[in-house]
């Protein structure tokens, strides 16, 4: 009987049949999870992607790095609550801290397996996405400053005193005025030298002196942002008086753009701000509406400033200025807030504007100032700010530091060109 049992092989068929049912149970929960696991992936994948984007677009450079990385957190932090079979989502974000900058974000977590503790308990997913910020527009900066008389004060109040000290003769004048023919007002200068030689002489700095230098530690801040942003950064420099001059023509060449800028100083008149002896000019010498004429007619339609074939650069204009006009209009002198009409028809053609206002110095006890500008003085800097682009204004009262301010405004400038434009 033992015998015809060993050669019974009817056993042998359940044991097959219960392998194969095993196998197949396997295969089918390797299926179902190799599908889980592929849908779930798929999920993470597009959430670290949409989070990396996120990230990348508000990371115009290394100083929106906290914006980039709490929008790229803020879309995890959303899109993880909502993954199918979620058991806990790991995250990471980091960014590069120069040109080009990016986002990168990763993603790890774990779906349970369908035969829990058979083989294996969960499976692990992992994912990475990483995305470009805006590439850094191209720009031409075109600087129109102020060069009139009114910019030869003092630059600091240890300055304005010592020029008042030293002009009793004068009444007391703040102002270090460039005159041809300073023998014409009886200044009683040393030796006849007209104000500006007299604070060259006591070392006095003028407020054209302090524009001087600002511009051309822009220039060499210039220089070095396009480098980090590889982005072309080109400047024109011009200053404006009863006339528009040109100090240097647009230019991709930076290091020249700082040597001319030495040239900018205040305006040479005949006598009290006269141009000729016979005042032909009527002591008007800030003639704002023919500058913006000028610089409007100069600066060409701006593009966008990427590098796409037929695209052109960003234009941005840069005012400084103590913002009062001294012009004649219709053969009468005219001195009062500046007409911003201009920058409405400049801002109009897609151009921003960027203005810095060095704060007009009130006199208080000068008749002329009493008379023409002490009405208006106190709307100069909201009338200035209305010229000037949003975020694009600033101003420096007398002692601040120009310089600090134009290259604040021009990092704004370069900053929100994404923005704005």
């Amino acid at each position: 009987m033992l015998r015809r049992l060993a050669r019974d092989t009817r056993a042998s068929v359940f044991v097959v049949m219960a392998v194969g049912l095993l196998a197949l149970g396997t295969a089918t929960g390797v299926g179902i999870d190799f599908a889980r696991g592929l849908s779930f992936k798929s999920s993470l994948q597009g959430m670290v992607d949409a989070a990396a984007i996120a990230g990348a677009s508000v990371y115009l450079n290394a100083g929106y790095s906290t914006q980039a990385t709490t929008a790229a957190n803020n879309y995890l932090t959303n899109a993880s609550a909502n993954l199918p079979t979620n058991n806990g989502v790991t995250t990471g974000v980091s960014l590069t801290n120069s040109a080009p900058y990016t986002v990168t974000v990763t993603a790890s977590a774990s779906i349970k397996s369908s035969f829990n503790g058979v083989f294996i308990n969960n499976i692990p997913v992992s994912v990475t996405a990483t995305a470009n910020g805006p590439s850094n527009p191209n720009i031409d900066f075109y600087l129109l400053l102020d060069d009139s008389p009114s910019m030869a004060i003092a630059a600091t109040q240890s300055g304005i005193n010592t020029m008042v000290a030293n002009t009793a003769s004068q009444g007391g004048c703040a102002f270090g005025c460039h005159e041809t023919h300073p023998s014409s007002d009886n200044l009683g200068n040393p030796g006849g030298e007209d104000n500006y030689a007299l604070a060259r002489n006591l070392g006095v700095a003028l407020r054209i002196d302090n524009v001087r230098t600002a511009t051309q530690n822009l220039m060499t801040t210039a220089t070095s942002t396009s480098a980090s942003n590889s982005a072309v950064y080109r400047a024109a420099i011009y200053t404006f008086d009863y006339g528009f001059n040109t100090i240097q023509a647009l230019t991709s060449n930076l290091a020249t753009a700082q040597t001319s800028a030495g040239n900018i100083d205040v305006k040479q008149v005949y006598s009290n701000n006269c141009l000729t002896s016979a005042c032909t000019s009527g002591d008007t010498d800030t003639d704002f509406s023919s500058a913006m004429t000028s610089v409007n007619t100069i600066m060409p339609t701006p593009g966008n400033g990427t590098n796409a074939r037929g695209d052109t650069p960003q234009q941005v204009l840069f005012i400084v200025t103590d913002g009062v006009e001294d012009a004649l209009v219709g053969g009468r002198r005219v001195q009062a807030l500046m007409d911003t009409s201009f920058c409405t028809t400049v801002k109009n053609r897609g151009i921003r504007i960027a203005v810095l206002y060095t704060v007009y110095y009130p006199l208080p006890t000068n008749a002329w100032y009493n008379t023409y500008i002490s009405p208006f003085q106190p709307n100069i800097g909201s009338n200035m700010q209305s010229c000037a682009s949003p975020g694009l204004y600033f101003q420096v009262s007398t002692g601040g530091d120009i310089s600090a301010a134009m290259i604040a405004l021009f990092n704004t400038a370069i900053q929100s060109a994404y923005i704005s434009h």
